[in-house]
């Protein structure tokens, strides 16, 4: 099972790259390196579990339909398992591929609940562009970070 969307995202599009000899990639532009996602320092849980987690990105040259997912990453030591690491979707936002710098925020009540502290993030852009007829994604920015979750 796959840790990571954007991981889980990669592989599949290299699969169907892989069944479908006559797709071919999209060619790499300058444009490409100015995409951005960010993800802020600080998360919220409410009273009944729900997590928000926000940021901004940048995107460019979408053709298809593009969307901010967020996933929250927690490791739990257990004495009889060792470590274990725990990832779960919180949201996910239509994103507009505009050039512009936009706010994101996506809310999730995640089970089994998540508490207060720290935990690792991953915000990823991505679009699911058409090659034919195959809906293949296509990754515009991708970031880790630290994020400290307090009650809200």
């Amino acid at each position: 099972m796959f840790k990571r969307p954007a991981l889980a995202l990669a592989a599949g599009a290299a699969l169907l790259l892989l069944a479908a000899p006559g797709v071919t990639a999209a060619p790499h532009r300058a444009t490409e390196l100015e995409e951005t996602v960010t993800v802020d320092p600080t998360g919220h849980i409410s009273a009944d579990g729900t997590v928000t987690l926000s940021g901004t990105y940048r995107c460019t040259d979408s053709a298809g339909a593009a969307f901010i997912s967020s996933s929250v990453s927690t490791t739990k030591a257990s004495a009889t398992h060792g470590t274990s690491t725990l990832i779960q979707g919180i949201g996910g936002t239509v994103a507009v591929c505009d050039g512009v710098t936009h706010r994101w925020e996506n809310t999730s009540r995640p089970s089994p609940a998540i508490g207060p502290g720290k935990v690792s993030v991953e915000a990823t852009v991505a679009e699911l562009r058409f090659e034919g007829i195959l809906p293949l994604p296509r990754i515009h920015a991708d970031e880790r970070h630290e994020v400290t979750l307090t009650k809200a």
